[in-house]
């Protein structure tokens, strides 16, 4: 019973309101869609000073898959480099499946940059550790990332944008009151 109250707590919304308790959230499947792992100085490597430089990107992709389901994608890449040469290059491709129903598109756009990525995070990151571990290099266990900031500065780059784009060149339409 524990698990439908879950569903039907409120959500957060852009305006730092909350979404009622009709809306229902919920996690339907969480899986490794894709990964890879490239060692090409092995074991060259393995004699080398271990003082590499990490190279980190993240990226989300989101697909509505039918009805309230949408498969998000969070896409993690670390290449770790010594002397400007690639020691090793991990990618995961962590994937869920979530419901997403009675929320309007602002709050659904919010949930697939911000909680979706929250919740994929983990499995990712853990995935990440046992490639490079199985690959004979120290453990790289990356820090938690923020999506509700990555979230609001894409935002904010894109209203600038936007502004900077239309400028001066676009008038003002009077609304009616």
């Amino acid at each position: 019973m524990a698990g439908n109250d879950a569903k039907n707590q409120a959500v957060p919304t852009p305006n730092g309101g909350e979404q009622p308790a009709g809306s229902q959230f919920a996690i339907q499947r969480i899986y490794l869609k894709d990964a890879s792992f490239e060692s090409p100085r092995s074991p060259a490597a393995f004699q080398s000073k271990w003082s590499p430089r990490i190279n980190f990107d993240i990226k989300t992709r989101s697909e509505k898959l039918q009805n309230d389901a949408f498969e998000v994608i969070l896409i993690l890449t670390v290449e770790a480099q010594l002397e400007e040469k690639a020691v090793f290059l991990v990618e995961v491709h962590q994937a869920g499946i979530f419901i997403m129903k009675d929320f309007d598109a602002a709050q659904i756009e919010l949930l697939i940059a911000t909680v979706c990525p929250n919740i994929l995070f983990p499995y990712a990151r853990e995935s990440i550790d046992n490639f490079v571990v199985k690959g004979s290099f120290p453990a790289l266990m990356l820090s938690p990332i923020n999506f509700d900031m990555l979230y609001a500065q894409q935002k904010q780059k894109l209203a600038e944008q936007a502004r900077a784009a239309g400028g001066a060149s676009v008038a003002q339409v009077p609304t009616q009151s």
